[in-house]
């Protein structure tokens, strides 16, 4: 039987996730993300598929962000036609994020045109459009958690609950019949035990291979209490000085309706009554909604918090929603007294930019980083202590107070996954995916100290890779970043 496992995004990067199965003649791709990051990395969703997508008999998706599920459109532009299997929560959330990705695609590329057109050039298209999303809408196939399902010849899934965002999962994959029959489990993006709203990530037991992310392998999250404390200094410091504005670049979906929570939660303990809080994202607002009908996915603190406030639901009472441009724009003029809970959550993108323009410069404001910030991205040169940030063109300076507050972060850390792996029976092999190589050569360090829980081998993906699964738990490569020819072992 031939059974392999290619590697063609996420490997020694934090976005693009993107992974191809092969058992006989079926090919499925685990994720079909889009590489965020500078403008030559967004660049690479424009290379051809590394494979071609007429082939590939399904898609598992893991989760609804865009570094998941963005080239999905893409992917159906170019010939595929099979099923796309995913958490119900999951497709209602890719029907707002890659809606709302083909809205600003098809705008950008409509602006860069009438430039071309000055000089003569070449017209460009956008990389998808809103027809190929209603394809992806249509070719999805809705699964409930703890679900197993049979996806191709010699193929089944489940879906468990990763606590990363809405929807996300776990995925167990069983290939093969038995007795040769191998088990991966591919762990999306995993969220961390006790935060709020979502549920914990589940624990898996059994497992001939382990697909792992690893954006936080080389450090450690504030404690949740911590976090809290850090955040009241925050908003205490700038309520008591009187000081200007509060921006938060937000994601969308997941981030923005924690802050919402958390603002509802501790209003008064954090004194926010006299400030207005927008939330200004079209999308981060439809998807609010969408958290608000998937009550049944929702934690039991939420729930039962819920069930206390009839009538103040906790995602719905305690911010403005700001939808029109216009309404967006007024909040230009004020100066104090603000916070604006905005997209991008990269800073990349979206209003925040915007806000950043009239308030950046500002020594009285204060920015609030709240999530991962991938190389390149202006989020991540404010975190690195840029003076100074190009805008829509112009050279805006840093003089607002920025805050990096690590422990609102949903993706695990170092602790967090390692507690994940080391609830597998008989250490499987691992492998990393979804990480910068720094953060992912001190996680491998860290699996490997352990000798009760060693895996039994562990690798680091690069782009091109294609492991031999039926060796396993022996690593048997096939093909090689470096080498593309002899069979080897690492």
């Amino acid at each position: 039987m031939n059974m392999t496992l290619q590697f063609f995004g996420a490997t020694k990067e934090v976005t693009g996730s993107c992974h191809m199965l092969t058992v006989n003649e079926q090919q499925v791709l685990l994720d079909c993300g889009l590489i965020q990051g500078s403008k030559a990395d967004w660049l690479r969703n424009h290379d051809p598929f590394p494979f071609n997508p007429q082939n590939i008999h399904a898609v598992v998706l893991s989760h609804a962000h865009i570094d998941h599920s963005g080239r999905l459109p893409n992917l159906i532009k170019h010939g595929f036609t099979g099923p796309i299997y995913t958490q119900r929560a999951t497709a209602q959330l890719c029907s707002v994020m890659l809606r709302d990705a083909a809205v600003l695609q098809e705008r950008d590329t409509d602006r860069q045109n009438k430039k071309r057109a000055k000089h003569d050039l070449v017209p460009l298209e956008p990389l998808f459009t809103e027809k190929e999303v209603d394809q992806v809408m249509a070719q999805f196939v809705e699964l409930d958690y703890g679900q197993r399902v049979q996806i191709a010849d010699s193929i089944e899934i489940c879906l468990s609950d990763a606590g990363h965002i809405l929807g996300s999962a776990v995925v167990e994959l069983w290939l093969g019949n038995k007795p040769e029959q191998k088990k991966l489990v591919f762990s999306g993006d995993l969220g961390r035990a006790g935060m709020p709203i979502l549920g914990d990530p589940t624990f898996i037991e059994q497992a001939d291979l382990v697909l792992m992310e690893s954006t936080y392998g080389d450090r450690l999250h504030r404690s949740w209490q911590d976090t809290l404390v850090e955040l009241k200094a925050i908003f205490k410091t700038t309520i008591n000085e009187s000081r200007g504005n509060i921006l938060i670049p937000a994601f969308s979906v997941g981030r923005s309706q924690e802050l919402l929570y958390l603002f509802h939660l501790y209003a008064k303990e954090w004194d926010l009554s006299r400030w207005r809080i927008c939330l200004d994202s079209p999308m981060a607002i439809k998807a609010t909604e969408v958290y608000v009908k998937n009550y049944p996915l929702m934690d039991e603190d939420f729930k039962r918090f819920t069930r206390q406030s009839p009538g103040q639901h906790p995602l719905l009472s305690c911010a403005e929603f700001i939808n029109s441009t216009e309404e967006s724009i007024e909040l230009n003029d004020i100066h104090k007294g603000l916070i604006v809970i905005a997209g991008s959550g990269m800073c990349n993108g979206g209003r925040i930019r915007n806000h950043f323009v009239h308030n950046l410069w500002r020594k009285e404001a204060d920015i609030i980083i709240c999530g991962y910030q991938a190389m390149g991205t202006p989020g991540r040169l404010l975190v690195d202590g840029a003076k100074e940030l190009t805008i829509h063109g112009q050279s805006v300076k840093v003089a607002a107070r920025i805050h990096t507050v690590g422990g609102l972060s949903a993706h695990a850390d170092q602790a967090e996954l390692l507690r994940w792996y080391h609830h597998f029976e008989q250490s499987p092999g691992v492998i990393l995916v979804h990480g910068e190589p720094e953060a992912q050569q001190v996680l491998i360090e860290a699996l490997n100290q352990d000798s009760a829980t060693k895996p039994k081998h562990s690798a680091i993906a690069e782009r091109g890779d294609c492991l031999d699964l039926t060796a396993l738990p022996e690593f048997v490569w096939l093909t090689t970043a470096s080498e593309s020819n002899e069979p080897s072992e690492r």
